[in-house]
């Protein structure tokens, strides 16, 4: 059976992956566009065609239509299929019969992903019950009250949950089609995409920061620059009084000028920089998992497995040897 799987993934590294993006009624032209941009831009490693869900053209939120070349029958062929975001006010209730028929045209193994709204048609279809996902900051309540079996998480730009992939707000579809390369492919690709497209090839932070908030007064004096100091001394024992000094001010004035700017407190920034870190050396070298957690300013490398298994839920093992496959 390993035997097997490896095969399979060694025969799918070498060839082009079919990805189908499914457009429905009140979809967003930017999300829809954002697969091709971005996976067309890595090397020819996938292959992108869009559909609908009766082969004509759609409306979009915007104030003209697109036709598409394809209709619902090449769901069955893809191996990864994403949902495009619709606005709010094209949200149904259900499944419409169409979008309900063409879903079951997805072969079982076929990777699934949404765009911002689009979880909302992942969840209608049931794909997300007990599951853990996302979408935008500002359609949550509607979402739990909707779909309570969902453990919903509005914090983050993107959950990954194995063979179902959710993201939030309109360009967190970049980070999540940046995400499937380097998940497919390795961090290598997946930076050179990122540049070859003038976007970041990892975002601090997740949603909680884009969450409307009072906009602090042109005089407030920023913790940029700090942050910018802390991650040059990651390696170091920083704590609030270190952050709080460096930027002159007093810890409650600089933990909560940090979370109106950044939407998190600097103790959980500072842990994601840490493992956001340590994922880069684990995918880029051979440094023993101890090394890399004092690289990074974790005590011990039983430290470093925790906080990465509590982001991503796997241990540096096996996050290095997903990724050392990958390249």
């Amino acid at each position: 059976m390993k035997q097997e799987q490896e095969q399979e993934q060694m025969e799918k590294r070498t060839r082009a992956e079919r990805v189908v993006v499914l457009a429905l009624d009140g979809v967003y032209p930017f999300e829809l566009g954002m697969p091709s941009r971005i996976l067309g831009a890595a090397d020819g490693r996938y292959e992108v065609v869009t559909c609908t869900v009766d082969g004509g053209p759609v409306r979009t939120a915007a104030d003209f239509s697109v036709a598409v070349d394809h209709g619902p029958e090449v769901l069955s062929t893809a191996d990864t299929v994403v949902i495009a975001a619709v606005t709010p006010a094209r949200i149904a209730a259900s499944l419409t019969d169409e979008t309900a028929a063409a879903l079951a045209l997805v072969r079982p193994g076929a990777r699934v992903v949404s765009i911002c709204t689009g979880a909302f048609v992942l969840a209608a279809a049931g794909l997300l019950d007990g599951r853990r996902a996302t979408t935008h900051w500002c359609v949550t309540d509607e979402f739990r009250s909707r779909f309570p079996r969902v453990d919903l998480d509005p914090d983050v730009l993107f959950v990954d949950d194995g063979d179902i992939l959710t993201s939030a707000g309109a360009a967190s579809g970049i980070d999540i089609c940046l995400h499937l390369i380097r998940r497919d492919h390795g961090s290598e690709l997946a930076n050179k995409v990122a540049r070859r497209c003038v976007v970041p090839p990892l975002r601090e932070g997740g949603q909680a920061q884009f969450i409307e908030q009072p906009v602090p007064e042109p005089s407030t004096a920023s913790t940029a620059a700090t942050r910018d100091w802390a991650l040059a001394r990651l390696g170091d024992p920083l704590t609030l009084a270190d952050l709080a000094a460096h930027a002159g001010m007093s810890l409650r004035t600089f933990a909560r000028r940090f979370n109106d700017e950044v939407g998190q407190s600097p103790g959980r920034w500072l842990i994601q920089q840490r493992v956001s870190r340590a994922r880069h050396l684990l995918e880029a070298s051979d440094l023993p998992v101890d090394r890399i957690a004092g690289e990074v300013g974790f005590a011990t490398g039983a430290s470093l497995r925790q906080h990465l298994h509590a982001t991503i839920g796997v241990s540096p093992q096996t996050y290095r040897r997903t990724f050392q496959t990958a390249r």
